[in-house]
């Protein structure tokens, strides 16, 4: 039920500046900023951990702020700021003349530019969660959807990301565009939760429920990254694992001896066979393979290639690389090359990074064949005038053939 309205005595007057913004909503729009900010920043596929919990923590605040929008104060509310698109053209059209008249609460525009937002973040927490699922294969969709899947919900996810940022900047200059108009300072507002608005009742400050946002996404926090904080540095802690792709001795003996044994699943299986049916010009060198080898090398390089798409980024291969194109160099690949295009050509060169083919130096799944999303590093380059003492999987060395 609305709060009644309560009459001024002589012990109360009337407040000009009486609370409109109760401390939930408050609390819940900084946070909800922070969140938003938080997932803009960390969105490189290198911090797609602190990601997924900005995620989180932007879709936990949602759901708050939806039930709080039934249940709240009275300008908390969405029955109390649900204006027609009629009200928010006047609203604006009153702006323009320099006579907008003046709302306690949302006034009909900024209504609708806060059902926007609410909307896109809802869509964005969505798609979020269907590309966790789809394209990492973890969270709580993993295994319920496909890569394809998951790539479609990434590109809306992106999508949604960028229109819910291009509403916010719309908001944000109307905020700036209002506070000019009605010569008060709304950003402040939202801060004090005090707005000009005589004889309006203030409405409680529901201090309690507001304190108790930070603290349940603190303890969430605290419960998301504890296996990452008490993780031992060596070796260095790997948000997401798996899945586990098969492994051959002959393999790992024979390619480990000159470089990273490079899983089958990074090119499609017409490459490894034209690469082995060509082993005595293996890019200017004879590998020696017995015909027994070469035969075990190319059954085990066929049922793992990139077309049983058994990864996230051998389905990203597959589906990019041209049936009639037969790549021999992982480098070669358009993903490959899509994934790298921000290096700059000079840091290949720089130690303790070997050239394009030395994947070990910042993907720390390399020997796996991975390559998942949360275990890349990228090094800081070190300049010495001696041999660099690098780290490499047991068996390998940094002669590498991308």
């Amino acid at each position: 039920m609305a709060t009644p309205k309560q009459q001024p005595t002589e012990d109360r007057p009337p407040e000009a500046s009486p609370r409109i913004w109760d401390a939930p909503v408050r609390v819940f729009h900084w946070l909800f900023m922070l969140a938003f900010a938080g997932a803009w920043l960390s969105s490189d596929d290198r911090w797609l951990h602190s990601h997924v919990f900005a995620g989180y923590a932007f879709g936990a605040l949602l759901l708050f702020r939806l039930a709080w929008g039934f249940v709240g104060t009275r300008h908390a509310r969405f029955a109390r700021f649900a204006y027609g698109p009629g009200a928010a053209l006047g609203y604006l059209r009153a702006l323009r003349r320099g006579r907008p008249p003046h709302f306690a609460g949302h006034n009909p525009a900024g209504s609708w530019a806060v059902f926007m937002i609410l909307g896109l973040a809802a869509l964005l927490a969505i798609t979020g969660i269907l590309t966790l699922g789809g394209q990492e294969q973890a969270g709580p969709l993993a295994g319920l959807l496909g890569f394809a899947a998951g790539d479609l919900a990434r590109t809306a996810h992106e999508l949604i990301a960028w229109t819910l940022t291009a509403v916010v900047a719309v908001h944000v200059t109307g905020v700036v565009v209002g506070s000019r108009a009605h010569g008060e300072n709304l950003v402040a507002g939202m801060i004090t939760g005090r707005k000009r608005a005589p004889g309006e009742p203030p409405v409680p400050a529901r201090r309690f429920v507001a304190a108790t946002l930070p603290v349940v996404l603190s303890i969430g926090a605290l419960a998301y990254f504890y296996a990452a904080l008490t993780a031992p540095a060596d070796p260095p802690y790997r948000p997401y694992t798996g899945p586990l792709l098969a492994q051959d001795t002959t393999w790992q003996d024979e390619c480990g001896a000159c470089h990273l044994a490079y899983h089958p699943n990074l090119l499609p299986a017409r490459s490894w066979q034209r690469l082995l049916a060509g082993q005595h010009d293996h890019f200017g060198e004879d590998l020696v393979l017995d015909p027994a080898t070469v035969r075990r090398l190319t059954a085990f390089a066929t049922a793992n290639a990139a077309d049983r798409q058994a990864t996230t980024n051998a389905w990203h291969i597959d589906r990019s690389t041209p049936p009639a194109a037969t790549p021999l160099r992982i480098t070669d690949t358009a993903f490959w090359r899509g994934k790298h295009a921000d290096i700059a050509p000079a840091r290949w060169s720089q130690a303790p990074v070997h050239g394009k083919g030395d994947c070990a130096a910042c993907h720390l799944d390399a020997v796996a064949g991975t390559f998942r999303a949360g275990a890349m590093r990228l090094p800081t380059p070190i300049t010495t005038t001696g041999q660099a003492t690098i780290a490499v999987a047991p068996g390998t060395t940094r002669e590498t053939q991308p």
